[in-house]
């Protein structure tokens, strides 16, 4: 609900305090007393798009505030989380207009966009008049509209939720798709890669083990002899024979060295087992070393088809076995992917099925509740002298979505017969404005939380007509926030609160005040707006009897 709008310097106004209430809000005042500029103000602090000079002649600025008061389940409390600003109960927009052009706005004291502003505007307040392209004559939010006048929530959450699960199953099918083509291409490929790969079968370190017996076997040549004579000059006609020779002799004496010679002979006898150690390690080399000449080639044969292959695929010798293990996991979902691909065709095919069924229920409700808005609609039209015109809510089929396959719009025939067409551009001043008035009546659930404003929406009508939209204005503004801009009388002597707009001129400046009116100033205006410049006994009167006093 509005609470509070304060103006500073702006246009003809230099300071005014408004401070409006539940219920039916009148404004009233003759014409170009200002009544404009004030909604001028309130669509500026709101961030809608209006005149590019707004500051008062003689000011540095302009400023607009206004106060609104949100309940706990407001729409705009999601907007201020989405903005990152602090929800509270008491929501205070001010903007800022600059003699350079300059705009600067804040929510609740904190710097903000003019997009978040409109944002806000969209869940605070709504305009209509014969100008309004952002309520019920923006045929874009025609079908949310429908949707909320027939309660259709839960089938339309119901659709969405079969449109999440219905491209979630497409995507996963496309995604398996592009997955299979791509290992198709490369089919060929892994079959054959694999192939070569489980002939060659290699092993983890086989690479460093075959180089070096392959290094081994080539110095084998170069060694042998070598190893050769070292084994010679260890045994019988070396060292063996020498140190053999060396034990005799020494036994032969030992007994009558009186122990002397006992030291050496241990040290001999325990050099005689080290060299017999070492002439079996020896001959167990020279015996490595006598290799098949072919052996040699083999190894390098198999080394090099390693190497080959390693380079082949971009790898480490080491390893070639898992990325064999890699390519063969390929292969194998290549030839699950069949199995896979019918499986989630299958599931697309239900979720299609789902959303099919789900979107034809929530059809099916939307033209029953077309069918109700329509029966509402002729209800109110007859009192408001529209009684010959239809109105009608088309649906026709759109292209599927999240929220149904159905485009709906709200069109009139203004006269039997008379083609219909979109309530904007078929519809007069006087009869917009009374189109608009009976199908807010009639979509009033969906107005929670909204400030509704109607600018002139009694414009061209008088007498019981003017009564009865005073009436509906009335009845909508029960347990809400209406204000309207009136010239009826009818109109506003059925508000709940009246404020008259005013021009008045001091030191050849032209102001306008806003004055809220008690209940024998409510009976001056009304009489003015009855008999014009000249107010009469008689029109005062009239006055009370419009006032029901």
């Amino acid at each position: 609900m509005l609470r509070q709008l304060d103006i500073r310097d702006l246009l003809i106004i230099d300071r005014l305090d408004l401070a409006f209430r539940p219920g039916l809000n009148v404004l009233t005042g003759e014409t170009g007393a200002g009544k404009s500029i004030l909604l001028d103000a309130l669509g500026f602090v709101l961030g809608w798009r209006g005149r590019a000079e707004l500051v008062r002649a003689g000011a540095d600025q302009g400023e607009v505030t206004a106060v609104f008061d949100l309940s706990q389940d407001h729409p705009a409390r999601e907007v201020l989380a989405e903005a990152g600003l602090v929800a509270e109960d008491e929501l205070i927009l001010r903007r800022v207009n600059s003699r350079d052009g300059r705009k600067t706005a804040y929510v609740n004291d904190r710097r903000a966009s003019g997009e978040v502003l409109r944002a806000l505007s969209d869940t605070l307040v709504e305009l209509h008049g014969q100008h309004d392209d952002r309520g019920l004559l923006n045929p874009r939010g025609h079908r949310a509209l429908l949707d909320a006048f027939g309660g259709l929530a839960p089938e339309v959450q119901a659709v969405r939720a079969a449109w999440r699960a219905q491209s979630a199953a497409r995507a996963a099918l496309a995604e398996a798709e592009n997955r299979v083509a791509a290992l198709k291409a490369e089919e060929e490929f892994l079959r054959h890669a694999v192939g070569e790969l489980d002939a060659l079968a290699p092993e983890p370190g086989e690479d460093a083990t075959l180089d070096a017996r392959r290094r081994l076997m080539q110095a084998a040549g170069r060694i042998r002899e070598d190893v050769a004579r070292a084994h010679e000059a260890l045994g019988l006609d070396g060292a063996e024979g020498r140190i053999t020779d060396a034990v005799r002799w020494l036994e032969g004496v030992a007994d009558r060295a009186e122990g002397a010679l006992d030291p050496a002979l241990a040290a001999l006898s325990r050099t005689m087992a080290e060299l017999a150690e070492a002439q079996e390690g020896v001959a167990r080399a020279a015996e490595a070393l006598d290799l098949d000449p072919l052996e040699l080639e083999r190894v390098e044969e198999r080394l090099f088809a390693i190497r080959a292959a390693a380079r082949k695929h971009s790898v480490l010798p080491d390893d070639l076995g898992g990325f064999a293990e890699e390519l063969r996991a390929r292969l194998a979902d290549l030839d699950e992917s069949a199995s896979d691909i019918n499986r989630l065709a299958d599931d697309v095919k239900a979720s299609e099925e789902a959303y099919e069924a789900a979107a034809d229920a929530l059809g099916a409700a939307r033209h029953a509740a077309a069918e109700r808005l329509d029966a509402a609609m002729v209800e109110e039209l007859a009192p408001l002298k529209l009684d010959r015109a239809v109105f009608a809510t088309e649906i026709a089929a759109g292209p599927p979505g999240p929220e149904g396959v159905e485009a709906v719009a709200f069109t009139v025939a203004t006269n039997p017969g008379a083609p219909a067409g979109p309530i904007n551009k078929i519809a007069s001043g006087g009869e917009l404005s009374r189109f608009l008035l009976a199908l807010k009546v009639c979509l009033t659930s969906g107005a929670s939380g909204l400030t509704l404003i109607f600018d002139e929406i009694d414009r061209g009508v008088g007498g019981a007509t003017a009564d009865a939209v005073g009436r509906r204005l009335a009845a909508l503004a029960e347990g809400a926030q209406v204000l309207v801009v009136t010239h009826s009388p009818q109109v506003a002597a059925l508000g709940a609160h009246h404020w008259r707009v005013e021009k008045q001129v001091a030191a050849e400046e032209t102001t306008s005040r806003v004055t809220a009116l008690d209940p024998p100033a409510r009976v001056d205006e009304i009489a003015r707006m009855l008999a014009g410049d000249t107010v009469t006994d008689e029109a005062r009167a009239a006055a009370r009897a419009l006032l029901g006093q």
